[in-house]
């Protein structure tokens, strides 16, 4: 098995359990408040495991670049908008709907690789994304 494909599989099933364990942390939190909490908490993992890797030797080439430090600021702000709306859709609905309906991102964002990036995607790629948007407004209207 490829690497990517092992490391995209363990980022799918890690989020499905920060659906699970969202929606039981939104029983009666804010939802803005607790994606702060989440956003605080993720950054102190996250700078712990930079610190074990030995990464904070690499900052200089995040920071050095305008223009990559522009993009992953812009980069870091959509993801907060993302898990903002994210936990108010699992506060008020199902996570049965608002999770499938939430992978809609990949249509999104294969569309946005084609007209940026000039992307090729197969006929076969094309089925696959046409049956996740299909899978995803389906969930959502039923």
């Amino acid at each position: 098995m490829k690497l990517w494909l092992i490391y995209a599989l363990l980022s799918a099933i890690c989020a499905a359990f920060v659906s699970i364990f969202g929606k039981v942390g939104l029983t009666s939190a804010d939802t803005t408040a607790a994606t702060a909490v989440r956003a605080v908490i993720m950054a102190i993992f996250l700078i712990g495991v930079v610190l074990v890797q030995g990464g904070f030797s690499n900052a200089a080439e995040i920071f050095g670049d305008k223009r990559n430090f522009l993009f992953l600021a812009l980069s870091g702000i959509a993801g907060a908008c993302s898990w903002l709306f994210y936990f108010l859709a699992l506060k008020h609905g199902q996570i049965s709907q608002v999770a499938p309906v939430d992978k809609l991102s990949v249509v999104f964002a294969v569309g946005l690789a084609v007209l940026i990036f000039g992307e090729q995607i197969s006929a076969i790629h094309l089925a696959a994304i046409i049956l996740i948007a299909t899978g995803g407004l389906l969930l959502a209207i039923f």
